[in-house]
């Protein structure tokens, strides 16, 4: 899968593209990422690539020249790719966003700085925005290496597990079952018995129902979408009831709705 990044600080992206999950991608050629300063583009002997706000205000505009020239000059006659804009305006990514770019063999991005875009950017020349969460931040550098790494996590051959990206949070719905590992004894707390019984059946429903309790608790928003079988209502109803865990009325509640 390759990946366009147009922004006014490539600098930022190199150690994090050399490590871990994406620098074993990279090498396998699953991945390629290539980075495009705009300022390239500029034409003046400043390199310029903002300017003030027609009508007045705060902060500086990011102009449309070396913008288009740079996505323009790079895609080529690569028409069909599609060009997004990171910006606190756009659609908030989330996994299920993450599998349909994965699908895609060739993706652009750019990075937004200063007040914001001219907004030709975005009628002409973006074909989708994307934001990461409803906060501020400097520019749009961090979320395109968000938005790189979950794609590519999911790129099959990606990660040393085949099976890895299956288990994580929101990949099937609900967040992730707690995870142990040795010793099994760490100054007084233990490692749950069952994980060490060697009994996988028994482990699964243990993980699956640990998942549904713990995102009941702190995300019950993504159980909207979740089909809860008879056996997870019993389940999670009993343990509620039993466990005395906050705001425990509205999730029983919640779970009778459920039921109904």
């Amino acid at each position: 899968m390759l990946f366009d990044v147009f922004t006014l600080f490539p600098e930022v992206f190199p150690t994090y593209l050399e490590s871990s999950i994406l620098k074993r991608a990279q090498e396998n050629k699953l991945l390629e990422v290539q980075l495009h300063n705009i300022r390239d583009w500029a034409t003046d002997k400043h390199h310029t690539t903002d300017d003030t706000p027609y009508g007045g205000g705060g902060g500086m505009v990011m102009k449309p020249e070396p913008v288009f020239s740079a996505v323009e000059t790079v895609l080529g006659k690569q028409p069909d790719c599609p060009v997004i804009l990171l910006s606190p305006q756009g659609k908030l990514f989330d996994q299920e966003k993450a599998r349909s770019l994965c699908e895609l063999p060739h993706l652009a991005l750019i990075c937004g700085r200063y007040e914001g875009f001219d907004e030709r950017i975005r009628e002409h020349l973006v074909t989708n925005e994307i934001s990461i969460g409803d906060y501020v931040l400097s520019g749009g550098e961090l979320p395109a290496l968000i938005l790189i790494e979950a794609v590519t996590r999911l790129i099959p051959g990606a990660l040393g597990d085949p099976t890895g990206a299956a288990d994580d949070s929101f990949e099937m719905g609900l967040l992730e079952y707690p995870q142990y590992t040795r010793p099994p004894a760490f100054r007084g707390w233990q490692v749950p018995e069952i994980l060490q019984s060697g009994d996988h059946a028994a482990i699964l429903r243990w993980r699956h129902q640990q998942a549904l309790l713990r995102t009941i608790v702190r995300r019950p928003d993504l159980l909207d979408n979740f089909d809860l079988s008879p056996a997870d209502l019993i389940f999670l109803e009993q343990v509620v009831k039993e466990s005395g865990i906050p705001e425990s009325d509205s999730i029983i509640n919640l779970i009778k709705n459920r039921k109904d």
